[in-house]
């Protein structure tokens, strides 16, 4: 008689065991999932040039505002202007007041959608905060591209 006793406990534990795995897994794969909705990548203008980003997935691309190209629309706070790498240029409409520090020539990060037109629509412009910054990816991006100058920022 003791036998059936022992499958049963024995079969118990085993779904208790299942059961916890199956929850975990669970909780795992939500967890996974809500990272993946929250996250925001860096790209370079040369990765999207290169097509390598998703069209209307919030990102953030970098480099630096490229001479003569800040545009400002008369009647209403949209700004246009272009982020370079030096190798690609892309296209940013930002609408809002910009930081103090935000000019041509300079390094800048840009938070929003790349559009289906190759424009990258900006919600948040950050730029750098005193003459020897620069964003690290920004940085980093530039030596990739080959294009970092030695003394002329450094990277924080």
């Amino acid at each position: 008689m003791k036998l059936p006793r022992a499958r049963t406990a024995k079969r118990r534990r085993l779904m208790i065991l299942l059961l916890a795995g199956l929850g975990l897994g669970t909780a795992a794969a939500l967890t996974l999932t809500a990272f993946d909705d929250h996250l925001v990548f860096f790209h370079t203008p040369s990765d999207i040039a290169a097509h390598k980003v998703p069209v209307d997935r919030q990102m953030r691309i970098g480099g630096l505002v490229e001479e003569g190209s800040v545009e400002r629309v008369s009647g209403s706070a949209t700004i246009r202007f272009r982020v370079t790498d030096l190798e690609h240029a892309i296209p940013v409409t930002y609408e809002g007041v910009l930081p103090d520090l935000f000019r041509e020539g300079q390094g800048v990060v840009a938070n929003g959608k790349l559009g289906a037109d190759g424009t990258f629509r900006a919600n948040e412009v950050l730029a750098k905060h005193d003459e020897n910054y620069m964003p690290a990816e920004v940085a980093e991006a530039l030596k990739r591209a080959g294009r970092w100058q030695e003394g002329a920022a450094k990277p924080k």
